[in-house]
């Protein structure tokens, strides 16, 4: 039976329902949250921060009132910048770092330089980030690369928030606030945005409908719906016509054949079609409770990687040159139950979150068995049309419960306490095929099955957590916080080699898989101090020492008995199957300050990041064998500065900072692989300078409409891939981005013209393997086994993400009621 590649899904229904959706027009602006605050300011005053209410500290306040280190994104700014994602939502958030893949792979948040990981495509991520930020969709942790549809706000708090949070991580919490439904207005809101790309032969557009319904003074239900079609950029000209037929490099056989028969081109494979969709019921008992019942989908189908070979092998910028295309599709579910009872003394909040994960998704992997039959003799590159792919699945069931109560007298004590609790049940598999490989072998494998993993996981973690706060005088306040916290790491995995049973004498569809299971568990607590002083009403500083942490797990070896023999060597003593929790300890030193009676607003922090317990590669003491170990140590020293000033009635300026230095704080062995990384050496996958810089021009017409223009500037320094250069690491190019966009609205209705990545820059983001000479070697085989090469693979591995090109496009918005 012939191996096909994977087909992948063009939801029909989906697209009806974007077509439907095209002709309607963009969310107004609203905020609700319990109780229904006034209507949001004009854009005149959304420069004065301290207008904005955040609920970061699980209190209502004035961002500007928060001793912490927060930045506020408001549904003003997200409809003035037209930001759709992460990637575009972190340029207004200094000290973060998306470590930008394409909408193929899981995006790596990096903040404040706490990453040791080389830069890789992120398969391995599944629907995580890397652990250093924690990421909410309201009260739920819940990570995922979420459309910004009818979004209230989101909530960037930089430093650990484990003893605010159910939650706990190394290095901050991001959290998107949807907005809720409101039981005073009915309205219906609709949006259209159309997009040419450079270097593209399709139209991107975006839609968006979003209803508001109250159903009584109490009750109102909220709908909102949204489908994201993006048209892609990257060609890839090498695929193979038929795999396991077709020769993947014809040029390289004896006699060269001709390309055209045996290799196909698509273009603009990155597409990505997103659907998103949220529907929301929210009850009030009169003053005593208020309960919000929500369900949020995203399905997001991604045709390709956004990478080029430019360096490995030559062609062009916008070329991919791997020989299978690369879908994957995800889908996130989210029912979420958040009920606030009011006593009071105090606020008591449940947060119940029911998420469900699933992915599949499809990889080139010629080049990895090519690699280890070159040293292995495994004889794949005697077969002239050898090629391989992967396709993976995962799937994860995660249940969170959080209670909380929050003090909300009066008097100079305040005071949180919380229980958390977070299961996730996580199932994946990976399947190797080789087309037409068991026929060159002489044996009969009808589904070219070669390689076959399963792993079946459930991690657990309990937390209770907390804060007292003391205000000694009306100027100055302390807060201590903790946390104590359990996890359980149980693994159930099994690893088969179809094909090689098949040739030993196995059947031609036998399965071997012997599971093996591990189970590591282990508790820890952190600690928080905070101390405020209010110089003036307009000026308040802070200090905080805190710690963070990002979970363990195992090392998927089995057990050493307590004599092993000579033969056994692939296992791990109890001490290293645990993989120990990392931890961070932060100082901060920062201020939040406001001038001339709001018209600027000034804001800036600098920080010392201890890191210890780095969770890095090593080998096992028996063997040699790979694992994880918590073997290093950094340090992430450096500043940042935000703000905003309406420099005149029609002018406003807006400016974010950040400088970062981290590097290890002692020699390493295991964090590269064929050497030391030493002390002092810089940590890869974030810059050390952000600049972003925007100013605007609002002014009301004769006619009614009121014109605005905004351009903004984006300025990255350089990236490095590996731990200080190591292993042939290299640094990504600085780079800097400009953004252009001119704007009329009246009432209802706006419209607005853009152009971002105006000059059509063209930058590095990311990679995959290394620039040294082995990455794109020829491979020499010999088909008929007379000892003489008559062709060759060329290795492919090595490879860039890159940025989108300019992107020029049109967005209407128009809401009816309100």
């Amino acid at each position: 039976m012939p191996v096909t590649v994977l087909p992948f899904r063009r939801h029909a229904l989906v697209r009806a329902a974007a077509t439907l959706l095209a002709s309607l027009s963009v969310p107004a602006l609203a905020q609700s949250l319990p109780p229904e605050p006034p209507a949001a300011a004009d854009a005149s005053e959304a420069v004065e921060l301290d207008k904005v209410t955040v609920t970061a500290t699980r209190r209502d306040e004035g961002v500007q009132e928060v001793p912490l280190n927060i930045t506020a994104v408001t549904r003003e700014t997200i409809e003035r910048d037209g930001l759709t994602d992460l990637a575009e939502l972190v340029r207004t958030v200094p000290g973060l770092f998306v470590v930008d893949q394409g909408g193929r792979d899981a995006s790596r948040l990096v903040v404040r330089g706490l990453n040791v990981s080389s830069i890789a495509a992120a398969e391995a991520n599944g629907n995580g980030n890397g652990g250093t930020v924690a990421t909410y969709v309201g009260d739920i942790p819940l990570y995922l690369d979420l459309k910004l549809l009818d979004i209230e706000r989101v909530e960037a708090l930089l430093g650990p928030q484990g003893t605010l949070y159910g939650a706990g991580t190394l290095g901050g919490a991001l959290r998107y606030l949807p907005q809720r439904p409101q039981t005073r207005s009915r309205s219906l809101e609709v949006s259209q945005d159309l997009y040419a790309l450079s270097h593209s032969g399709g139209l991107g557009s975006e839609t968006q409908l979003v209803g508001n319904l109250p159903l009584s003074g109490q009750t109102a239900v909220r709908a909102a719906i949204g489908y994201f079609d993006h048209p892609g950029f990257i060609d890839q000209d090498r695929l193979v016509r038929e795999p396991g037929v077709s020769t993947p490099d014809p040029l390289l056989a004896t006699p060269p054949l001709d390309p055209a028969s045996q290799l196909r081109r698509k273009d603009d494979v990155d597409t990505e079609q997103t659907l998103a969709a949220r529907l929301s019921l929210l009850h009030r008992l009169g003053d005593l409770a208020t309960f919000n019942l929500a369900y949020l989908h995203q399905n997001q189908d991604v045709g390709g990687r956004t990478i080029n070979h430019q360096d490995a092998l030559g062609v062009g910028q916008t070329t991919n040159a791997l020989r299978y295309e690369e879908p994957n599709e995800r889908r996130n579910q989210l029912l979420s139950l958040e009920a606030d009872v009011y006593l009071g003394f105090a606020t008591l909040t449940s947060a119940t979150g029911y998420s469900e994960y699933t992915e599949l998704g499809q990889r080139d992997q010629t080049d990895l068995l090519l690699d280890l039959s070159e040293g292995g003799g495994y004889g794949y590159e005697d077969f002239p049309a050898f090629s391989s792919f992967t396709r993976e699945t995962g799937d994860q069931e995660r249940l969170n419960q959080e209670l909380r109560l929050v003090s909300t007298g009066p008097g100079p004590w305040n005071w949180i306490a919380g229980l958390f609790y977070n299961r996730a049940e996580s199932f994946f598999t990976s399947e190797e095929f080789v087309p037409g490989l068991p026929g060159f072998f002489g044996v009969e494998r009808p589904d070219n099955l070669e390689y076959f993993s399963v792993a079946d996981q459930t991690f657990t973690e309990t937390a209770v957590f907390g804060e007292l706060g003391y205000q000694l005088t009306e100027a100055w306040t302390v807060t201590v916080g903790g946390r104590f916290f359990r996890y359980e790491d149980d693994l159930r995995q099994a690893i088969a080699f179809p094909l090689l049973d098949t040739l030993l004498g196995d059947a031609p569809d036998a399965i071997n898989l012997a599971f093996e299971s591990f189970t590591v568990s282990d508790n820890d607590s952190l600690f928080k101090l905070n101390t405020s002083y209010r110089f003036s009403p307009d000026l308040l500083a802070y200090f905080t020492l805190s710690e963070g942490y990002r979970s363990g797990g195992v090392n998927a070896l089995p057990l050493c008995p307590e004599n092993p023999g000579e033969g056994q060597t692939a296992c791990v003593t109890p001490e290293e199957a645990l993989i120990k929790p990392d931890r961070t300890l932060n100082h901060e030193l920062g201020i939040r300050s406001s001038w001339y009676g709001g018209r600027l607003v000034l804001n800036g922090s600098v920080y010392y990041i201890a890191w210890d317990d780095v969770q890095v590669a090593g080998v096992t003491d028996l063997g040699s064998v790979p694992i994880t170990v918590n073997g290093a140590e950094a340090r992430s020293t450096g500043f940042d500065l935000a703000a905003q000033a309406q420099l005149s009635e029609r002018w406003d300026l807006a400016m974010n900072y950040a400088f970062n230095e981290a590097a290890l704080s002692k020699d390493s062995p295991g964090v590269v692989d064929n050497e030391i990384a030493r002390k002092g050496d810089r940590l890869p996958a974030s810059p050390e300078q952000l600049l972003n810089l925007r100013l605007g021009y609002q002014r009301p017409l004769d006619n009614g409409w009121t014109l605005r223009a905004d351009y903004s500037v984006r300025a990255t320094g350089d990236v490095y891939t590996r731990v200080g250069l190591r292993d042939n690491g290299e640094a990504l190019p600085a780079y800097t981005l400009h953004f252009l966009s001119a704007g009329l609205s009246r009432g209802p209705l706006a419209v607005r013209l853009y152009a971002d990545n105006l000059f059509d820059a063209y930058a590095e983001t990311g990679v995959r393997g290394d620039r040294g000479p082995a990455s794109s070697r020829l491979i020499p085989g010999d088909a008929d086994g007379d000892g003489t090469d008559d062709h060759a693979f060329q290795l492919r591995r090595y490879y860039k993400d890159v940025i989108e090109p300019l992107r020029v496009g049109l967005s209407l918005r128009y809401q009816f009621g309100g």
